[in-house]
């Protein structure tokens, strides 16, 4: 039996995308505030927390910190081509209505508000 031989040398080419339009779900829990946002078929294509910004503690759950993980994720999103966004809104922190007025700043326009709140 002879083993297939792997080619150390080869890479594979970073395919980037590009996607016009897309879904921002926005998770404002008491504690963290979470952005992903996705294609119009649901596949995340970046995502950002106000943990993974730099926000520890009780600094996580401000409107500040929402609105910085917005900026973070947006900046993202731009390299692939994005210009608008649905946001979908789930839970009841502080960073519900900053994050949306973050993506307005910075440069997406925003074409719909959907709240999903079980």
């Amino acid at each position: 039996m002879a083993k297939a031989k792997r080619d150390s040398g080869a890479r594979r080419k970073k395919v980037t995308r590009t996607v016009a339009d897309g879904i921002a779900h926005v998770h404002a829990s008491f504690n963290n505030t979470i952005i992903t946002i996705t294609d119009p078929n649901g596949e995340a294509l970046c995502w950002d927390s106000a943990g993974t910004v730099g926000f520890k503690g009780a600094r996580k759950a401000t409107p500040f910190a929402a609105s910085r993980a917005v900026e973070k994720c947006v900046a993202k999103a731009r390299r692939m081509g994005m210009r608008e966004i649905e946001v979908h809104v789930r839970g009841a922190g502080a960073g519900r209505e900053s994050s949306i007025t973050a993506f307005e700043a910075n440069g997406l326009s925003v074409i719909a508000i959907e709240d999903h709140t079980p």
